[in-house]
This record gives C-alpha cells, structure tokens and sequence, in this order.
C-alpha cells in the first residue's frame, strides 16, 4: 500500500482533497505549501491531517469562492481560510499572515501524496515553525508539534540549529 492509499484511507477522502486543493491553487497563482506537509518534504515524514498553505494576497479574495465551488465548506477567520469536503477528515488551512507573503516566491515543485506541489524552501518551512511555536496563545499541543518538527529540521540540517531559541537549541546537545 503507498502512503497516499494510506493518507486516502485514513482521512477518508484526504489525498484526493489535497490534489484538488493544488489543482486550484495552481489555478489562483503563486502559492505553496508549509507546516507539517512541508516540514515531511524535508525530513523523516510523521502522520498529520492539517495542509497548511499560503497564496499570495491577491490570489486570497477569489480562495474561498473556489474551494465553494469545489465542495469545500469554507470558514473565514480574522487569520486564516479553513476548508473542509465532505467526511474528509483533512484539515486544510490558508495563512492570511503577510510575514508568508515572500514565501511563494521562493518555493519549489515536490512531490506531496503522489502530487506535484509548490513547497516552501527549507528556510521558509523553519521561519513558519518558529513563528507558530512562537506564539503565546498557541494551544500547547500544537507548540509541542511545532518544537518537534523544528528540532527534526535542525537535527537534519545543523545550519539550523543558530536559528533555534536558546532552550531548543539546548535540547540537541
């Protein structure tokens, strides 16, 4: 069995969400992928139901329409777009955060779940993962997953590992 048919099986319609999700960001413009998804493109991946994406600012006014027209319910927040198919467990999320504007234009073509898709470039997949664990009001368990993929990333790239806060940065000694 592939990952994908795995994904598939496990979110219940969750591969063929993300590929539909790629297919109308290719169409909207400049776009990639970041957050977990992206941090698997550089590491040992780990299991997660989340797809964290940016588009850029001016693609973000005709986002919600098209993930309607594709099925999606969509759920707009001050911070975000989320949307969601059907029984599909797979979560998927657009930063409306402008520090991830510059990232799609640094990003390159992998493949995610059997799909050709835009992702971050390593640097921009770190920044995005310190920003999230950065932040205060982030529940606990989402800081923890954030520290972890962080520390994956510097264990695997020890370039990194300057970038890290000084307790994290500890923690690989």
């Amino acid at each position: 069995m592939t990952a994908l048919e795995v994904f598939e099986m496990t979110t219940q319609g969750g591969g063929t969400d993300f590929a539909d999700v790629v297919r109308l960001c290719e169409e909207l413009g400049a776009y990639c992928l970041i957050g977990g998804l992206a941090v698997n493109c550089y590491v040992e991946p780990v299991y997660t139901m989340d797809a964290d994406l940016v588009v850029v600012a001016d693609c973000l006014v005709r986002l919600p329409a098209g993930l309607r027209d594709a099925g999606f319910s969509v759920e707009l927040f001050p911070h975000s777009v989320n949307a969601q198919r059907g029984g599909s467990q797979l979560r998927i999320q657009f930063t409306k955060d402008p520090r991830y504007e510059a990232f799609p234009a640094r990003a390159s073509r992998r493949t995610v779940l059997d799909q050709p898709v835009m992702v971050a470039a390593l640097e921009d997949v770190f920044q995005g993962k310190l920003w999230a664990w950065s932040e205060p009001s982030r529940r606990l368990t989402k800081r923890k997953k954030d520290e972890l993929d962080l520390l994956r990333l510097a264990e695997a790239y020890p370039l990194l590992r300057s970038s890290l806060p000084q307790a994290l940065g500890e923690m690989l000694l």
